[in-house]
């Protein structure tokens, strides 16, 4: 860094910053998930699913924003050694799908109800630059840009009765090396490093090269981003550097941690104003060129949401004036005769808390409201009034009340199988009407 000048140091790191948002956010929860042992998140390392089965809670605090609508499957895929194969079971009526996301947070690839259909299908799933032969039975390959990748899968479930019925088909979820599905000799494993502790504080200064760093070596540098990778290089950025910023000169570090903080600063500022995320999740090529904004806003909003096709969602973040919302006031949402929320599945709007973005504790123990709320009452002309608060609206209006907290709070509505009206924008969710 002898040659750079701190205003260099300074653009540069900010740049940076912006870049790493998404994996280094990604890195928390595969950290606690993949690789922490004592983390009550833990899902039992690589390669392997860990099925939730019941509904979530405010205790579930592994993954900001999380939805109450589809209980989680997760699993974190090594493919260095070989590929790994997914099975999955004829499924004729719930919802399910498998999101596939690459350490960019990207969703490069789907399967489930929406994309291969009920019936019954085997897929395989390989690094960035595999050459075997891909065996019989394999309904399809999806290839990866990075090493490790992650599923977030989402099984229907209809209430609390039906969970014996769901749970038996998150059984049916099959992972196994290619190796065991096609019978030959398993390769040698790949050698795990010493992946870094978290530490929320560190990654959000100058630590966050660190993490970065760690993540690389599963990242090969895509054409388009080499030349990124060239000014990052300049601030210590590679894969599998060690990085320690005490070590670097005073002007150029605190230059460094002014690019940081100015660039967090404009990201969040431009991230507070956005009510839809249809532009936020999806491929590289679906997020379009300014894909390194949009996974790290997505990331900000809510980790590793589905790709608009899958589920559309949708919020306000704050009143006309920029205030952030607040359980202090009582607000109604109302969908006109109409035009209720245009799905093939179901839709839903869940509460969470400011600034966690964790489920709410209320009352009644109800964390989201939709059309599958036993209850939900229309309104006389064939409307629906929705009342989100912190105290009981009354009892002749309770089947329609999302609690809030008595503070900020976030909200966010989820349109599963959202149809074209939506897609399109010819739909778009009301907006809150501010009460006492």
């Amino acid at each position: 860094m002898t040659d750079l000048t701190p205003a260099e140091a300074k653009a540069i790191a900010g740049e940076a910053w912006l870049y790493a948002f998404a994996p280094v956010a990604l890195y928390n929860t595969m950290y606690a998930q993949a690789i922490d042992a004592a983390s009550p998140s833990y899902v039992g390392g690589f390669n392997a699913f860990r099925h939730y089965d019941r509904l979530a809670t405010p205790d579930d605090t592994d993954i900001v924003t999380p939805n109450n609508d589809t209980p989680y499957s997760w699993a974190w895929l090594d493919l260095r050694a070989e590929p790994m194969v997914l099975s999955l079971p004829a499924v004729p009526e719930r919802y399910y799908v498998n999101q596939w996301f690459d350490l960019y947070t990207h969703n490069f690839a789907y399967t489930g109800v929406r994309t291969t259909g009920r019936a019954a299908g085997t897929y395989m799933f390989v690094g960035p630059d595999w050459q075997g032969e891909t065996p019989a039975g394999i309904t399809k390959v999806f290839r990866a840009e990075t090493w490790i990748i992650g599923t977030l899968t989402r099984t229907g479930v209809d209430g609390a009765d039906d969970i014996p019925a769901m749970k038996a088909v998150q059984a049916q979820y099959r992972l196994q090396p290619l190796s065991a599905f096609a019978g030959t000799v398993a390769p040698a494993p790949a050698a795990m490093p010493a992946w870094p502790v978290w530490d929320e504080a560190r990654a959000k200064g100058l630590g966050f090269i660190a993490y970065l760093n760690a993540l690389l070596p599963f990242m090969p540098v895509v054409p388009s981003e080499a030349g990124m990778f060239e000014r990052f290089a300049k601030i210590g950025i590679g894969a599998g550097l060690a990085f320690d910023e005490t070590a670097l000169n005073p002007a150029l570090r605190d230059a460094m941690l002014a690019g940081i903080s100015d660039a967090a600063a404009a990201f969040q500022a431009k991230a507070a104003k956005e009510t839809s995320s249809a532009a936020m999740f999806g491929s590289r090529a679906e997020l379009g060129a300014d894909y390194i904004y949009q996974r790290s806003c997505g990331a900000a909003l809510g980790i590793l949401a589905n790709t608009k096709e899958e589920a559309f969602y949708a919020s306000q973040q704050t009143e006309p004036d920029g205030t952030v919302l607040n359980g202090a006031h009582n607000w109604t949402m109302r969908f006109v005769p109409g035009q209720w929320p245009p799905v093939n599945e179901f839709w839903s709007i869940t509460m969470y808390t400011l600034p966690q973005r964790f489920l709410v504790p209320n009352a009644i123990n109800r964390y989201s409201i939709g059309d599958r709320t036993p209850g939900l009452k229309a309104d006389p002309d064939g409307g629906l009034t929705l009342y989100l608060q912190a105290e009981s609206p009354g009892a002749d209006k309770e089947s329609n009340w999302l609690p809030t907290p008595k503070g900020p709070f976030f909200f966010a509505a989820r349109f599963y199988g959202p149809k074209a009206e939506t897609l399109d924008g010819r739909w778009t969710l009301p907006k809150l009407v501010k009460g006492d």
